[in-house]
């Protein structure tokens, strides 16, 4: 079985016992938001800070214009908050004085925005204008890895080599599903490979149990 037949029986294996699932409602600006809140910190806790500001601020315009300090409490949850909130004005401002407001949608134009970097821009292309691109963090980076469907030292070669082993209609759904894969099932130490759905194709598993 080749790399590409591994990827798409993965992606398989992985449908039979996970559900894509979608962030806020397709908003981009939103989307982008939690992106940024997601760095470096769990699942709960980005949503946590995500819903805290939303329900406050309703828009990209009302969140530009809210106090500093406010935004600060609003998204403590998150981490990090002092490098955040300002993070999210001036991405903000810039939105609203070089893009009319509105999110581009291409990667070129949003890794041009201050910490926007390939797998930010790679989740917005993905969850908010649900266009094909693999966005990489730390789950899809391991995973791969541990797979060996790649053989790479950092994320943005992990997106390299990916992108060339999966079909592009596939890309979109490859983040998500390795993600609840990787919280879940192969986890980043002791992962249960007992349970694995995906041990056949795996070379870590063929190596070590």
């Amino acid at each position: 079985m080749n790399k590409e037949e591994r990827v798409i029986k993965l992606i398989e294996n992985l449908e039979g016992i996970f559900e894509i699932r979608t962030f806020l409602n397709h908003d981009p600006y939103k989307v982008l938001v939690r992106t940024i809140l997601s760095q470096r910190t769990r699942d709960e806790n980005t949503d946590q800070a995500t819903n805290n500001l939303f329900d406050k601020y309703k828009d990209i315009y009302e969140v530009v214009e809210a106090p500093i300090d406010d935004i600060k409490g609003l998204i403590r949850p998150a981490g990090f908050y002092n490098v955040k909130a300002s993070r999210i004005q001036e991405v903000s401002q810039i939105l609203i004085d070089q893009y009319g407001g509105e999110v581009p949608d291409t990667v070129n134009e949003l890794v041009k925005l201050p910490g926007v970097g390939r797998k930010t821009a790679n989740c917005v292309m993905v969850f908010a204008f649900e266009l094909p691109a693999i966005p990489v963090d730390t789950h899809v980076h391991r995973i791969s890895n541990r797979l060996g469907l790649v053989d790479t030292k950092n994320p943005d070669d992990t997106e390299v080599e990916l992108t060339k082993i999966t079909p592009k209609e596939l890309w979109i759904k490859l983040n998500d599903l390795m993600v609840q894969f990787g919280q879940n099932i192969c986890k980043p130490i002791s992962p249960d490979c007992e349970i694995c759905p995906c041990s056949e194709i795996c070379d870590y598993f063929r190596e070590n149990i």
